[in-house]
């Protein structure tokens, strides 16, 4: 018999926090949108600005879809280790019912 356990409690909490992250990147694209040099003190700044903003926005998209499959993948593990561990106590219920002959007693 193993020895092992999930705390679905703690899966579903990492699927949330991944949801939650992924909802921050999907609404935030470069923070520097909008600002000049008025802002940023010199076009070379802005210039390095807006390469990270394209660049950003590919690797924020990869990033996101990522961070959408994993809290998906999370959440239904919580769900299949919920599930079986249902299964199970009703399995051990039926066998403790048939081991002590339908009484529905203690021994």
């Amino acid at each position: 018999m193993s020895d092992q356990t999930a705390d679905t409690d703690r899966i579903k909490e990492s699927a949330r926090s991944l949801s939650k992250i992924h909802r921050e990147f999907s609404g935030n694209a470069n923070p520097a949108d909008g600002l000049g040099v008025g802002t940023l003190g010199e076009q070379g700044l802005v210039d390095v600005f807006d390469d990270f903003g394209s660049n950003w926005k590919i690797h924020r998209e990869r990033l996101t879809d990522e961070l959408k499959k994993l809290s998906e993948i999370l959440s239904t593990a919580a769900k299949a280790y919920e599930d079986i561990d249902h299964q199970l106590a009703e399995a051990l219920r039926g066998t403790d019912k048939k081991a002590d002959g339908g009484k529905g007693g203690k021994k």
